[in-house]
């Protein structure tokens, strides 16, 4: 941890604070950095856009790739208030940043209501013992779309 690090990430904790203020959504903010620039921030939004996705993390990927068009992140750094959830981990990870940094783990979100580590035992489950149910159906059609991709000349691989 350097100075830089501190100020990106009290950068991410005024975003959770105007985001909690202005009633947006909960305690989480989220700055993207680029050679040092920020390029991409969010806060939570989910009550207020009515949009079980639109965690801090999520917002600030979309605003940074919008800001770089590109549906990457690579070299970027990611700063984000608390220990990214699931869905949150799972779009960074898809995103490709070099560095992501948290302040809260997801005890403390679970202390303050936020119960990420409910779905993080839940993918530890077996499919059909999980709370929601997954059920495969219609396997081999679901493969064949694959087959197209992959057949596809003109496809933007990521």
């Amino acid at each position: 941890m350097n100075d830089t690090d501190v100020k990106f990430m009290e950068h991410a904790f005024v975003l959770a604070r105007n985001g909690m203020a202005s009633n947006a959504g909960g305690p989480f903010g989220c700055v993207i950095v680029k050679d040092g620039q920020v390029i991409g921030e969010g806060w939570n939004r989910v009550t207020s856009d009515n949009d079980p996705t639109a965690h801090a993390e999520v917002v600030a990927i979309r605003d940074a790739c919008r800001n770089l068009s590109s549906f990457q992140l690579s070299g970027c750094e990611v700063y984000t208030s608390c220990e990214p959830c699931p869905m949150c981990l799972g779009a960074l990870y898809w995103a490709r940043p070099k560095a992501i940094f948290f302040a809260a783990t997801r005890e403390d979100a679970a202390f303050g209501g936020f119960d990420d580590d409910f779905i993080y035992k839940e993918l530890d489950l077996p499919l059909e013992e999980r709370t929601i149910p997954l059920k495969n159906i219609l396997a081999a059609d679901g493969r064949e779309l694959f087959v197209e991709w992959l057949n596809k000349s003109d496809k933007t691989s990521y």
